[in-house]
This record gives C-alpha cells, structure tokens and sequence, in this order.
C-alpha cells in the first residue's frame, strides 16, 4: 500500500487563504500565551498554598511531639 504525502504548506495556499491562516495562527498563539499565563498563575498559586500548609503540618507536629513528650515526662516523674 503506498502512502501519499498531501503538501499542507501555506505558502501553495492562495493569497487571501494564506492571510486568513497567518491571523488564525497568530490568534492561536496569542489565546495559547493567555492560557499558560493563567495556567502558570494557577500553579503559583497553589504553590503558595501547599507552602503554607506544609507549614501548619510542621507546627502541629511540633507541637503534638512536644505535648506527647511533655506527658512522658510527667509520667516519669510519677513512677
């Protein structure tokens, strides 16, 4: 079976078409650079999040380790 390569290139297209794709092109990219700023904005944000909450999980650690250890030494201290 042979395979025939179509050539999709603008530059066999007519005048007016080649115009009409250039601009969708260009519209195509113009609407990509919006999405990847949301997109990378998006991250950022949620990056922000994940800082804080990994803070909040350090302190409650921090603080159970220290409770707990607290309770060890008093239970020590009573025997």
């Amino acid at each position: 079976m042979e395979v025939v390569e179509e050539d999709f290139t603008i530059i066999n297209m007519p005048r007016k078409s080649q115009q009409d794709a250039i601009q969708r092109i260009d519209s195509h990219e113009k609407l990509c650079r919006i999405m990847q700023k949301q997109t990378q904005n998006s991250i950022d944000g949620l990056q922000s999040q994940i800082n804080r909450i990994e803070r909040i999980l350090l302190v409650s650690a921090g603080a159970l380790f220290s409770g707990m250890a607290g309770i060890i030494l008093v239970l020590l201290q009573k025997l």
